[in-house]
């Protein structure tokens, strides 16, 4: 008999933790799919921040995102939103974690946050466009 695969030779877990772990993620993230429903067909209840920088915001960002740079994240930048305010996160895509450090940032500030993954490759994936410029 063979060796397990690299897949297999660790177990999967139980089905009652996964349910937990894949349930628990929509309380952390959310898809372009549904960031782009709720700006167009609304309710539009969270605040979308582009983190990457001024520079990349221009060249192209989400239609309805605010650039503000993760590095730029500080309690007196945010205190003229709601504390209750949802904020949803997103960097270039997966291959950058600018959107998992802004989001560190704002739950280090109390603030609720989501992170968009895809970022704006997901964005365009999706057949998404872009807005240029401010």
């Amino acid at each position: 008999m063979s060796a397990p695969s690299r897949v297999s030779a660790v177990a999967a877990a139980t089905s009652n933790a996964a349910l937990s772990y894949f349930e628990d993620q929509f309380c952390y993230e959310t898809d372009c799919w549904d960031v782009h429903d709720a700006l167009h067909n609304g309710p539009h209840d969270f605040v979308l921040l582009d983190v990457r920088g001024t520079e990349k915001y221009q060249a192209g960002h989400v239609p309805g995102a605010l650039d503000l740079a993760h590095g730029k994240i500080i309690g007196s930048r945010m205190a003229g939103y709601p504390e209750n305010t949802l904020f949803v996160v997103y960097c270039a895509g997966p291959h950058c974690n600018g959107a998992a450090r802004a989001a560190v940032r704002l739950a280090q500030l109390g603030r609720p946050v989501k992170v968009m993954p895809g970022g704006i490759t997901g964005w365009l994936d999706e057949g998404f466009e872009l807005a240029i410029g401010r």
